[in-house]
Formats: C-alpha cells, sequence, structure tokens
C-alpha cells in the first residue's frame, strides 16, 4: 500500500537541497543588496532630504536580517510538502519572482542612485509579495503568515521612498 510519502514523485525536497534552495537564493539576494547599499549610505544616500520617520541607519541591517530568515523559513516550508502538491510550483516561482524584485530594488534605489527606479521596483515588489502570500496560504498558512513582516516592512520602505523622492525631486 502507498501512502503520501512512498508514491513516486510525492516527495518534498530533500532535506540538503530544500536547505540550500531556502537559503542561498536569499542570502545571496542580501548579500548582493547589501554590497550595492552599503558603499551609498555615507555618500549619496547621506545627502538625501529624509522625512521625519526615517529610521536610524543601523535598523535596516536588523530589519533585513529577521525578515530574510523568515522568508527562507517560509519557502523551506514550502519545500517541505509533496512536489506533486497543487499550487506547490507556482508558490515557488512566486517566491523567486518577489526575491528578484527585491534584489533589483537595491540596484534600482541605490546601485543607480535612481529614486523613481527604486520607486516603481518596490511597488512591484509589493504585488510580487502578495502574490507570494497568497500562493503560500492554501499550502501552508504559517508560510505565508512569515512574509507578513516582510510585506509590513516593504510597506513602509515603499512609504519612505516615495517621501524621499518629493523630497529630493
Amino acid at each position: 500500500m502507498q501512502t503520501e510519502q512512498t508514491m513516486p514523485g510525492s516527495h518534498a525536497t530533500p532535506p540538503f537541497r530544500r536547505f540550500l534552495v531556502a537559503v542561498l537564493p536569499v542570502v545571496a539576494v542580501a548579500v548582493a543588496g547589501s554590497l550595492v547599499t552599503e558603499p551609498s549610505i555615507p555618500t549619496w544616500y547621506a545627502g538625501l532630504e529624509k522625512p521625519d520617520f526615517t529610521p536610524p541607519n543601523w535598523a535596516f541591517p536588523v530589519a533585513w536580517t529577521l525578515l530574510y530568515a523568515l522568508m527562507a523559513v517560509a519557502l523551506w516550508r514550502i519545500l517541505s510538502l509533496p512536489a506533486h502538491r497543487p499550487g506547490r510550483s507556482g508558490a515557488i516561482m512566486a517566491f523567486f519572482v518577489q526575491l528578484a524584485l527585491n534584489c533589483l530594488w537595491s540596484f534600482a534605489f541605490f546601485g543607480a542612485h535612481s529614486l523613481v527606479a527604486g520607486l516603481i521596483v518596490i511597488l512591484a515588489l509589493i504585488v510580487a509579495i502578495l502574490a507570494t502570500i497568497r500562493a503560500f496560504w492554501p499550502l501552508d498558512r504559517l508560510a505565508a503568515l512569515l512574509l507578513v513582516p516582510y510585506l509590513a516592512w516593504v510597506l513602509f520602505a515603499t512609504a519612505l521612498n516615495g517621501a524621499i523622492w518629493q523630497l529630493n525631486g
């Protein structure tokens, strides 16, 4: 008698591969974002007018470290589901689309020093995060909920990006 765990094609991603797929891309985006962001903080970003609600610079890496960890755990949970589970592949694709947009924002805002490009990318990122939460929800509600603080932070970052654009545009 076959169970879901023994049916061909029903296995979740193996644990070590699941770890690599969930953690390495998130770490790569975090590192890439940091490499493009850090040189601009004491120079270009320091010279911008910022709204009163701008957090201190030290708060950003603290927040992002926590958010990236939550993102990796959320993806790990989805990768733990059987491969044939309806919606799993789409949810994984949605996750990687939002992750790519996350990375692109750092390059648009800090790398290109473009407040407008940053705003365009971050608006697309909000849509992609919402799509990822929606795709995760029927598969694993905890995985979906783990992305809510990320969405909240990106909404805040959007307000900050928009305010900086208005103050410096």
